[in-house]
């Protein structure tokens, strides 16, 4: 960890609690540290891939999971997102 910025911390989790992932992703950059997550806070996945074919979902899926794993990479820590346990 670099003792020159703040600590990066990686949200992760199930988008399916998108909630939650506001709600950390604001106590964290309060906390004064940068935060890295998933692309939107706002949308779930059916409205955003909503005009894509199964294949050309399947192709950003897969593209956005190798970006969210070198998000990981970056961060000094991850944050789970488990809402309910």
């Amino acid at each position: 960890m670099n003792q020159d910025r703040p600590v990066i911390v990686c949200l992760c989790g199930s988008v399916r609690f998108l909630d939650g992932f506001d709600a950390a992703s604001l106590a964290e950059t309060l906390a004064g540290r940068i935060v890295l997550s998933v692309g939107s806070h706002l949308r779930h996945d059916s409205d955003i891939f909503a005009g894509l074919t199964a294949a050309e979902k399947q192709t950003a899926l897969e593209s956005l999971a190798e970006l969210h794993r070198r998000k990981i990479d970056l961060a000094d820590e991850i944050l789970v997102i488990n809402v309910g346990g």
